[in-house]
Formats: C-alpha cells, sequence, structure tokens
C-alpha cells in the first residue's frame, strides 16, 4: 500500500519531468480525468477516486492498481 502511494504521489508531482520510468504517469490522464475534484485531498482519496471508477480506467492505470494489490 505504501508502494502505491508513493507511485501516485509520483505521478501526480513529476507530469514533467523527462526522465520518467515506465508507468510512472500510467494514471496521470486517469487522474486528471475522473479524480481532479480529490487531488489535493491526499493519495488516499486519489485512490479511493481511482478505484471507484475501475471500469472506466486505462488499461495502463489498472494494471498498475493490480500490480500493487489495488
Amino acid at each position: 500500500m505504501t508502494r502505491f502511494l508513493f507511485i501516485v504521489s509520483l505521478v501526480l508531482c513529476a507530469s514533467g519531468a523527462s526522465a520518467q520510468q515506465p508507468g510512472h504517469d500510467a494514471c496521470t490522464r486517469d487522474v486528471t480525468r475522473f479524480c481532479r475534484s480529490v487531488m489535493n485531498n491526499g493519495d488516499q482519496a486519489v485512490l479511493a477516486c481511482l478505484k471507484q471508477n475501475r471500469t472506466r480506467l486505462s488499461k495502463g492505470c489498472d494494471k498498475v492498481l493490480i500490480d500493487h494489490g489495488q
């Protein structure tokens, strides 16, 4: 869980980084599209929002969630 929250933080903070590792931006578009209203409420709120919109997430973001036990 802690590892996932760290990745979500990186996704939200590293939008302009040029040396991103694959997967760091997998959920950026989904967070922006579905969870913009809760982005300032912390990682738990973003995670809950992503789970709430699970069926609408991109395959890449869904895989990140699955890979991190969500």
